[in-house]
């Protein structure tokens, strides 16, 4: 339900906390299911005069939070978006992630990590290590492409790029990278969503061709899909997004 203020005209600008609070209650009136207010629609959600929506709804114009359209009607801006993309990002966090990968981890032995885009290549977020002398290695921090590795072709993938193999990989709901990256080693990714179904990033279990066999790989496909959905759940995302 959206905050209604008193029907109260304001003898000038208003200013400090009650502005902040009035141009949050514009802003709060949107719903999921609204591409576009009316001024009057505003008022009547908010409680608010249209001359005090009008004052704080130039400011909101400035600032890109809110855009007005050809027909006079009203959304929310793509500064809002930024910001929601911005917190999104903050919910990424080891707190949440690495209880999850550590379990894939132990259940594998074999080396864990979390990819986010970052542009037109991949970041290392985080990562476990693999319980072996012998491991794949990659740090936390190391940026890597996004046309070898399962990690970057399921980033790829699940950001909508068309044709194959990406069409494959959003019907897998996974992908196995047998040396696309180094010839040595092999890797199978899973997507992690959020909110809204966003893609968050890629989950990638991966390790050398010595240990990490089709029969392993076989074997782990059912864990690593079950964590991305622990995580994409965690996250406020949809668990029938992925196969497990």
């Amino acid at each position: 339900m959206n905050t209604k203020y008193p029907q109260q005209e304001a003898s000038g600008p208003p200013e400090g906390v009650a502005a902040l609070d009035r141009a949050i209650a514009i802003m709060n009136a949107f719903t999921v299911t609204d591409r576009s207010l009316t001024l009057a629609e505003i008022s009547s959600r908010t409680g608010l005069y249209k001359s005090t929506i009008l004052r704080l709804l130039a400011s909101l114009l400035r600032a890109s939070l809110m855009e007005r359209l050809d027909d006079g009607r009203y959304r929310i801006g793509p500064a809002a978006f930024r910001l929601g993309s911005i917190y999104q990002r903050s919910l990424i966090t080891a707190e949440v992630l690495l209880p999850h990968m550590r379990a894939l981890n132990d259940q594998s032995s074999e080396s864990v990590a979390f990819y986010v885009l970052a542009g037109d290549v991949r970041t290392c977020l985080y990562r476990i290590e693999a319980k072996h002398a012998i491991r794949y290695t990659v740090r936390e921090g190391d940026v890597l492409p996004l046309s070898a590795g399962s990690g970057g072709r399921v980033l790829v993938a699940f950001s909508g790029q068309p044709g194959e193999p990406y069409e494959t990989i959003r019907k897998n709901g996974y992908h196995i990278s047998f040396g696309e990256r180094d010839p040595e080693t092999v890797g199978i990714s899973a997507p992690v969503f959020g909110a809204g179904d966003a893609l968050l990033g890629a989950v990638t279990l991966a390790g050398p061709r010595s240990r990490v066999d089709e029969p392993f790989i076989r074997k782990m496909i059912e864990p690593l899909l079950r964590a991305a959905a622990d995580m994409t759940e965690a996250f406020g995302g949809s668990r029938g997004l992925l196969q497990s």
